[in-house]
């Protein structure tokens, strides 16, 4: 009893395909990743012909399994460095749109430098299970010298017989294509088209064997372009299988013309490639399973525990945007760059970053680990920033404040973004202290501080204008310095917070401020510089107004807003929408027949909540009465495990109170309206969004996704069956036409949709409640209905059409990073009061990251093009340095350049690019 099928290779690939937490909490995972690695290295050292096992591309799989087995590091450096386990490229299997671009960078750094530790790494990437994946991934990947691909979703498998035709995007006929990143950068892509578990659990029995591989076989068959087919013996958590060399002698025995071979990536592309046809298809882009029913995307992960996304957006941003690059300045400074603690944050926050951790489609026991490992990061992140900030301020030259006094309190405030920027600073300052040291009685102490003059004061810049601001005491406060050479040092201050509006502040760089107290002589200082310009408020308390744009809260609690320049106004903007989700965490389902409701019908109380001269605000508050929760029959269909599609489930006529408090903000110098969202969740099973009306005449739309601004369709392709069409974002949602815009920022709002209405709607997902995980069986999630307080932060950003958007672009980069602040005192300093560490410019460029590279202490500066158009960038360091070189994704110094003489360098089509920058540091 044979089978029949000459001329093939079947490489079978071991691996277990590794969710660090899940269905089960960490821990209870790693319990069963000890038992699975202890069985594997025994098997591998017991078993010569156990050949190869691929640990599935995530090294943190040997920090978790070393933890607990340290003694086996040598015995999995021995088998790592034969070639038999793979480990790599990535330090986690991290979701692709729900982590930054930098996250992204991160992950492969810190993947690459665990595997040279143990000696080798898999130069693949390998994405078997990523929800859907990004389309600059072939451009990072070849950057870092990795030239395939390999991953489960996004692109349908058609098994045409084998015939390449013409394919619809997104289409292949073969398990083999080109995947091509939008700056034109290729890798091969190997798709799972029988997924990851084609060669799971091989049967040595003969008579089993044979069905197994007759239909096997054949799947493998029906869409591989080679004679080399692949079969992963394994699935998710799957055990060894320690009998896989016995049930390979037995498929060699019933199909003589076949040879089955216990195999590994690097031998499979090898003879992948020596075999491949010259008419593969090229995939383009971004891969969303854009050309299917839409049911099976999973893409509402991105609005699963949005609290999740919140904390993670506020996690990267602390790191990318915070402690990276003020670390850096500070090290040209003199100060050593904290590698290793930055290591620890990064790594810390990308143990959230696994696909089912930061989507927030797990059980609730992960998603409350999860909360703790954000503080953690954050923690590190704050004391780097707090201690690089620190170093720098001692050395900004304040001495221009010295002719107020000696109570003059100067502070500096850091803009790390690549632009230009102001905004409101507010800083907290200590007008005096008393140590504990100086053996003050406590009583005593605090009668001294209660009665220094503290109201009024002034806030000047190194020139000498002073600014509006105000000035609030907040008496006393404990607090404490760690110095690094003595024993803590506890005191009591007064301190008082001062805000005021800071322009100018230059990118990638500072400005110094002062506050000099009302008791000091200021001498000829003008009048603040706002006070003749008169308020943002209009007189109706309705309305806020500076030179850009104009914004009117109607009865209904919507926004009318005027972009004063391009003359365009939409009207409705920031209507809530409440529809109810009989879905998971995986994916959004709306009940049957339901139509949504919205506030539009709502009358809205509005106030006055600040009226200062820089900036003004309005207090918009609703109570909405909607459904309680899904009716009883969603728990049997759950109980029942009723896929989500087939639930014919609404919701009960019983109605809550959802309480909304909305504050609309308008700077005099923003280029946008602030919005903040409050609402208190009571009900269950529903989905609460902000809708944008653009009334723009087009068809595409523009998401800020990894290292691009992504084009994608408003309508869906005509496969697509799933009534919603929601999509990832990162920082924005932008719509234009020939003459206008309008782009939608935000701060960890990661879903959105663009509803085919007649208005163009964009809709921003706020709030999403479900009771269950979804997937393979029945896992309640009750804290996934995500009851409580719940907060909102976006930023509507009006403009002209066509290439202005990239500016509205930049405004919500800014958005998201916060201007930080270090108090000094009054000194000399070799850094000017006003400084920016890089001077550069480049139309349509995004600058994305400024650190130092651990290998060779090269200032590492990335930017990315955000359009199909070249553009030029020219980049000149301000401080010293001996060289400036190209570089790529893995900080390795390329072609030297010129970097004094001011010209610029051409910057293709979406491409990513980083130059090294080798800096002559201080004594």
């Amino acid at each position: 009893m044979t089978g029949t099928r000459g001329g093939k290779t079947a490489h079978v690939i071991s691996h277990s395909h590794w969710d660090r937490e899940w269905y089960l909490p960490f821990e209870k995972h790693r319990y069963h990743l000890i038992k699975l690695m202890d069985r594997l290295v025994e098997t591998m050292e017991r078993d010569p012909a156990y050949r190869s096992f691929h640990l599935d591309g995530q090294t943190i799989l040997l920090e978790d399994y070393l933890t607990v087995r340290p003694e086996r590091r040598e015995s999995l450096q021995r088998l790592i460095r034969e070639g038999r386990l793979n480990i790599g490229p990535w330090y986690v299997l991290q979701d692709e749109f729900l982590t930054s671009g930098e996250a992204n960078i991160r992950n492969l750094l810190a993947g690459l430098r665990d595997a040279r530790e143990f000696g080798a790494v898999s130069k693949l990437g390998y994405f078997p299970d990523s929800f859907g994946h990004i389309g600059q991934a072939p451009q990072i990947l070849q950057q870092a010298d990795i030239d395939v691909a390999a991953f489960g979703r996004g692109v349908k498998p058609t098994g045409f017989n084998n015939e390449v035709t013409e394919q619809a995007a997104y289409e292949s006929p073969y398990s083999e294509l080109l995947w091509e990143a939008p700056d034109g950068s290729q890798v091969l892509g190997i798709l799972f088209a029988n997924w990851y578990s084609n060669g799971n659990e091989v049967p040595t029995d003969s008579e089993q064997a044979l069905s197994f591989w007759d239909e096997r076989l054949a799947a493998a068959e029906k869409y591989a372009s080679t004679p080399h087919l692949l079969f992963m013996n394994g699935c998710d958590h799957q055990p060894v299988q320690t009998d896989l060399p016995q049930a390979l002698r037995t498929a060699a025995e019933l199909y003589p013309d076949i040879e089955f071979i216990h195999s590994d990536f690097n031998a499979y592309v090898k003879a992948l490639k020596q075999s491949m046809p010259d008419d593969l298809s090229v995939i383009r882009g971004e891969l969303r399973s854009q050309r299917t029913d839409g049911w099976g995307t999973l893409v509402n992960t991105a609005s699963a525990r949005i609290y999740l996304k919140q904390r993670n957006e506020r996690g990267q941003t602390l790191l990318e945007k915070g402690a990276e690059p003020l670390a850096a300045y500070a090290h040209l400074l003199g100060l050593d760059y904290p590698h290793h603690q930055l290591l620890h944050a990064w790594k810390t926050l990308m143990q959230n970053h696994p696909h089912d951790s930061i989507c927030g489609c797990s059980v609730d026991e992960v998603h409350r680990e999860m909360v703790t490992r954000f503080e953690k990061s954050s923690q590190t992140a704050e004391c780097i920033i707090a201690d690089s900030v620190a170093h720098i301020v001692k050395r900004v030259d304040t001495s221009a404040f010295g002719g107020y006094g000696e109570q003059a309190l100067p502070f500096v405030v850091f803009n790390t973004t690549g632009w230009k920027r102001g905004g409101i600073v507010s800083a907290e300052l200590d007008v005096s202290r008393i140590y504990f040291r100086e053996g003050v009685e406590f009583g005593e102490m605090k009668a001294r501080l209660k009665t220094l003059p503290v109201n009024g004061g002034a806030i000047v810049d190194a020139e000498g204008r002073q600014l509006a601001s105000i000035v609030t005491d907040l008496g006393l406060r404990f607090g404490y310095d760690l110095p690094d050479d003595r024993f803590r040092q506890p005191y009591f201050a007064r301190t008082l917070r001062v805000e005021f509006e800071a322009d100018d502040v230059p990118a990638c760089g500072h400005r110094a401020f002062a506050y000099i107290p009302s008791s000091q002589e200021l001498g000829e200082l003008p009048e603040p510089r706002f006070a003749s310009e008169g308020s943002l408020l209009a007189d109706d308390g309705r309305s806020l107004e500076n030179d850009r744009i104009k914004a009117t809260v109607e009865d209904n609690g919507s926004v009318t807003l005027t972009d004063k320049a391009g003359g365009r106004t939409f009207r409705g903007l920031c209507i809530y929408e409440n529809a109810g989700d009989v879905g998971n965490e995986y994916m959004y389902r709306q009940p049957n027949g339901e139509t949504a409701q919205t506030t539009e019908l709502l009358q809205a109380q509005v106030k006055v909540l600040t009226d200062t001269p820089y900036e003004a605000a309005l207090e918009i508050e609703q109570e909405w009465q909607i459904p309680e929760e899904a009716e009883a029959s969603l728990a049997r269909e759950r109980d029942e495990l009723i896929w989500f599609t087939g639930r014919r489930s609404v919701r009960t006529e019983q109605t809550v109170a959802l309480r909304i408090r909305t504050v609309v903000r308008l700077q005099r110098g923003g280029r946008g309206l602030q919005v903040n969202v409050e609402l208190n969740n009571t009900a269950r099973d529903h989905r609460v969004r902000m809708l944008f009306p653009t009334d723009l005449r087009t068809d595409v739309h523009y998401a800020d996704s990894i290292f691009e601004a992504a084009r994608r369709d408003n309508e869906p392709a005509a496969e697509w069956r799933n009534p919603s069409y929601c999509h990832h974002q990162q920082a924005f949602v932008s719509l234009h036409d020939e003459t206008a815009g309008l782009t939608i920022a935000n701060k960890g709002l990661n879903e959105y949709e663009v509803l085919c209405d007649g208005r163009n709607t964009i809709a921003v997902t706020l709030l999403r409640s479900v009771g269950e995980l979804g997937d393979w069986g029945l896992f309640p999630t009750p804290e996934a209905q995500c009851p409580g307080m719940h907060g909102a932060e976006l930023m509507i950003i009006p403009h002209g059409g066509g290439g202005q958007r990239t500016d509205a672009y930049a405004e919500a980069y800014q958005f998201q990073t916060p201007l930080y602040v270090g108090t000094t005192g009054v000194h000399g300093g070799a850094v000017p009061p006003s400084y920016s560490w890089l001077n550069w410019s480049g139309r349509d460029l995004a600058l994305s990251a400024f650190k130092v590279a651990e290998d060779t202490g090269d200032v590492i500066v990335r930017w990315f093009n955000w359009i199909g158009e070249a553009t030029e960038l020219a980049a000149i360091p301000a401080f010293a340095h001996e060289r400036m070189a190209m570089s790529d994704v893995l900080e390795r110094r390329g072609e030297t350049l010129e970097s004094d003489s001011g010209g610029g360098f051409p910057v293709g089509p979406h491409r990513i690019v980083t130059l090294a920058i080798t800096p002559q540091l201080p004594d």
